[in-house]
């Protein structure tokens, strides 16, 4: 970096003795020490080394630039490797819309584009140096008696050589007058300066600097640092691509996920999503909550098999559909037959795991089914902790097993924990290891630990996950939560009549006694549709929640419909009623018959 370049409004930070702290052994030799290795494996001195030396040392960049995907790491790649080998000094800045990850720039304005410290790497001798920290942006503006060799090297893309400088030269180089003062006491004597341009696009540059008892930097020195720039700005611009694409999938897969949980009765849910520390980690898992008519809740973790954008996509797509299925409050081994031709209509061929499970609050129940899923872990609250043993279904897309259903009753207080293979896969460990593991890690921690989430940060995996992970972890409440009611109606023609009665005087204590005329009439329907087609009715629930739901069982095997009934027709208007009267009403399809249900909205 010649004194222009210094000047070039770039801040550049050449060599800071921070950066030579904890750069390695090799970054610590001494100046006067440094040999370059030819591929014969003798040392060379530095001014005499052979075309075929200085090619084996391009060749040996790059197995150690470029190792990951990581745009800031190559960068620090790309310092480490010229230092001590070419350079007694290196630091390596990068455009900061580069690292946003955007395209780099053919820069036409004034100065230069805003830049930021990305890399730093220092010989001991140089330690002393005052670069612009690493991660630091900058911009210098130019002064009228300075001439901008840096801002010449980043707008017209080309190196700068400073072989000897002068007195005036340290400050067109350091990014301050007490850093210019610290490289002529330490002795830099040569400068060198290269362009990162990768595809025809400016990227960044790096800056070189050689100290006592090394020879100036030659043209051929500049060639080989030229050659050795445009190899790593491949690497660098590989870096940023791939951080761009894997930005758009976390940002894809995250609107894709909830929110928020529901507030539902009977149960505390918490969901938490863990990133892979992987950078290729980010795929398909999902989760989701629903609170569904009377009271229960529909949990559901479901995990893509693969990772990138299609996983992401397609999660999207499955989570979309099992939604829509659960809204229509099917049974869950239902939801996982459907969701199973939904995923072999999908054109990528895509295979997912499920766990889908149901709360009722009124018994305190779930009931799950799996389409090849891990099986949830169920603790009782006093110290004891099992997994589920859910029928275990094919996987989403390969259908070739029918899914059954589980029915689980669990404690007051006690946990159900839902969660995808990232929290326990690991390439040291089988998986058998790993969920022994997982249940004793849960052994150890308190109802509020538990609650909170605190199954991450004890995993097994957490300290080397390699998949992103999804936990779900639902609390029960002791007892039938107090906006729920549930009783029993007789089999008669006098059904009708106790239900308006058990409906009226529970509206009375909830001090909701508007809206009685309106249920009462509902019930009715309800309830006498239950007589003619249902067998008889069974049991009536009454939840008070957002909204006031009231529903109706029986053991008939028909789901309602709304028929258009003539002026002349007796009967079919009761459901028209109810669509008239209710937010919105439905049925679905039990073990047993089915639920019919209607909704209304509260008073304001």
């Amino acid at each position: 970096m010649e004194a222009g370049r210094v000047n070039g409004g770039n801040g550049r930070r050449r060599l800071t003795g921070r950066a030579a702290a904890g750069k390695g052994a090799a970054a610590h030799r001494s100046a006067g020490a440094r040999r370059r290795l030819a591929r014969t494996g003798g040392e060379v001195p530095l001014d005499r080394l052979t075309t075929r030396g200085r090619l084996a040392w391009l060749n040996a960049a790059g197995s150690r630039i470029g190792t990951t995907l990581d745009l800031e790491r190559t960068a620090q790649e790309l310092a480490e490797f010229t230092v001590p080998g070419f350079a007694d000094g290196a630091a390596v800045d990068i455009l900061e819309s580069v690292l946003r990850g955007d395209e780099g720039s053919r820069w036409t304005g004034t100065g230069v584009p805003l830049m930021r410290a990305t890399a730093l790497c220092a010989v001991e001798e140089l330690s002393s140096l005052e670069p612009t920290p690493v991660g630091q942006t900058f911009v210098r503006e130019e002064k009228a008696h300075e001439t901008l060799l840096h801002r010449y090297c980043l707008r017209q893309g080309r190196p700068v050589l400073v072989s000897r400088m002068r007195n005036e030269d340290f400050t067109k180089v350091a990014p301050t007058a007490s850093a210019a003062a610290q490289m002529r006491a330490a002795g830099v004597h040569s400068y060198l300066a290269v362009p990162l341009i990768a595809r025809g696009l400016l990227l960044g540059s790096a800056d070189f600097v050689r100290g006592p008892g090394s020879p100036p930097f030659s043209s051929t020195d500049l060639a080989l640092a030229e050659q050795l720039a445009s190899q790593a700005a491949v690497y660098i611009d590989n870096a940023r691509l791939y951080g761009r694409e894997r930005e758009h999938v976390v940002s894809l897969q995250r609107s894709l996920l909830p929110r928020a949980t529901p507030v539902t009765p009977g149960l505390r849910v918490q969901a938490e999503y863990a990133p892979s520390t992987a950078h290729h980690g980010v795929g398909g898992d999902w989760y989701d909550v629903m609170a569904l008519p009377g009271g229960r809740t529909a949990l559901m973790v479901g995990d893509v098999m693969g990772h990138g954008l299609p996983a992401a996509a397609t999660m999207g797509r499955l989570r979309a559909v099992a939604r829509t299925l659960m809204t229509l409050d099917m049974a869950p081994e239902r939801v996982l037959a459907r969701l199973d031709l939904a995923t072999r209509d999908l054109e990528d061929e895509q295979v997912a795991t499920f766990l889908c499970a149901v709360f009722d609050p009124a018994d305190s129940t779930y009931t799950l089914a799996s389409a090849g899923h891990l099986p949830p872990l169920l603790l009782d609250g006093q110290g004891s902790a099992e997994f589920v043993d859910v029928p275990i279904g094919a996987p989403l897309g390969t259908g070739v097993i029918p899914y059954d259903p589980i029915r689980l009753k669990v404690p007051a207080g006690g946990h159900l924990a839902m969660y995808t293979d990232g929290l326990v896969k690991s390439r040291q460990a089988d998986l058998d290891h790993q969920l022994d593991r997982l249940r004793s890690a849960a052994r150890g921690l308190t109802p509020e630990a538990l609650a909170g989430g605190g199954l991450i940060g004890c995993s097994p995996a957490d300290a080397a996950r390699f998949d992103e992970a999804v936990l779900l972890v639902a609390a029960t409440a002791s007892g039938t939560p107090a906006d729920l009611c549930e009783w029993q109606l007789p089999q008669e023609g006098r059904a009708a009549s106790v239900a308006r009665g058990l409906v009226t005087d529970q509206l009375a204590a909830w001090d909701l006694a508007e809206l009685a005329d309106v249920f009462e009439l509902v019930v009715s329907e309800l309830v006498g549709n239950a007589l003619r087609y249902g067998n008889g009715p069974g049991r009536l629930r009454l939840l008070r929640g957002e909204r006031l739901v009231v529903e109706v069982s029986d053991t008939g095997p028909d789901l309602p419909q709304i028929q258009h009934a003539d002026l002349s027709d007796e009967g079919g208007r009761g459901l028209q009623l109810i669509n008239m009267l209710c937010r919105r009403w439905g049925s679905c399809r039990t073990v047993t018959g089915k639920v019919v249900w209607a909704e209304q909205n509260l008073p304001s």
